[in-house]
């Protein structure tokens, strides 16, 4: 399993130019999920992101989780972040996890997320999304499950 995770101030999502969700200040979570990926690997995505601490303290360190700042997250299904582009010039995405795999998955993390006391808004699985954001520092981390989890 694979996040970009961004701090924002603010971010919403459309489809078919229908806003469907939005945040105040936060995080958005682009998740791909990997072939091989189960529920263990949702709980790990969920723990790591529910504690990191990339939101600033009073005195402008990266000292507080999303947890300890009330924020909300908005998650976005995204299997192109799994896209191989090393050989040729074509993204190869073999190592993204189907469709009926990934989306169950992918509903396990945001419920596990929820539970962990965060504000859950999403987008539609497999939709064509436009996701605007207001990234803030800006503050961009990639997070990647451990092999052999």
């Amino acid at each position: 399993m694979k996040a970009v995770v961004q701090r924002v101030r603010h971010a919403c999502v459309s489809v078919g130019g229908e806003r469907i969700a939005q945040i105040g200040a936060g995080m958005v979570v682009l998740l791909g999920v990997a072939e091989g990926d189960s529920e263990k690997q949702a709980r790990w995505m969920a723990d790591k992101l529910a504690s990191l601490r990339f939101f600033e303290d009073e005195q402008g360190k990266m000292n507080l989780s999303i947890q300890e700042t009330g924020g909300s997250a908005l998650c976005i299904s995204q299997f192109t972040l799994l896209g191989a582009c090393r050989k040729g010039r074509r993204p190869s995405f073999s190592a993204a996890a189907s469709p009926d795999l990934a989306e169950p998955l992918y509903d396990t993390f945001c419920e596990l997320l929820q539970e962990r006391g965060i504000g859950v808004f999403r987008g539609i699985f497999g939709a064509h999304m436009q996701v605007e954001l207001c990234n803030d520092g800006p503050v961009t981390l990639i997070v990647d499950t451990p092999d052999g989890l």
